[in-house]
């Protein structure tokens, strides 16, 4: 049978949402106050899911202390208390907008399990919005 497991994560990340190829403006009007140019914060909240089959002998889907490593190595150590826009080469080009976030953190993790895996990730930009991608395109 297929079973869901999830951790929850955490980290602290600046950003700023605009284009480069965008008017101060038209970036104001579409982005507001996430175009600070001074940037700004929010506190991550972030949810691992991932389902898969029970293995016999060990009764889990996936060792959770494996999974809380990947997690650390993959997004903690990569993403916290960092300016994702300046320090983060996967946002050099690619606006950090919490879909965006979801879809890399994703990117990471998923060539970290076994292929038979599934892999869904929730990121809660406040505890009111958040996103959920689960790889489909």
């Amino acid at each position: 049978m297929k079973v869901t497991v999830s951790r929850k994560a955490h980290f602290n990340a600046a950003h700023r949402l605009y284009r480069k190829d965008w008017s101060h403006e038209k970036n104001d009007e579409v982005f507001g106050k996430c175009n600070n140019p001074n940037y700004h914060g929010h506190n991550y909240e972030l949810v691992v899911s991932v389902t898969g089959l029970i293995d016999k002998e060990t009764g889990y889907v996936i060792d959770m202390k494996i999974l809380k490593d990947i997690i650390k190595s993959e997004v903690e150590d990569a993403f916290d208390h960092k300016n994702l826009n300046l320090e983060v080469s996967e946002f050099r080009t690619l606006n950090p907008t919490a879909e965006n976030i979801a879809v890399v953190i994703y990117n990471k993790i998923k060539p970290k399990l076994k292929e038979q895996l599934d892999l869904e990730i929730t990121l809660y930009e406040t505890p009111r919005n958040f996103v959920t991608f689960s790889g489909e395109q």
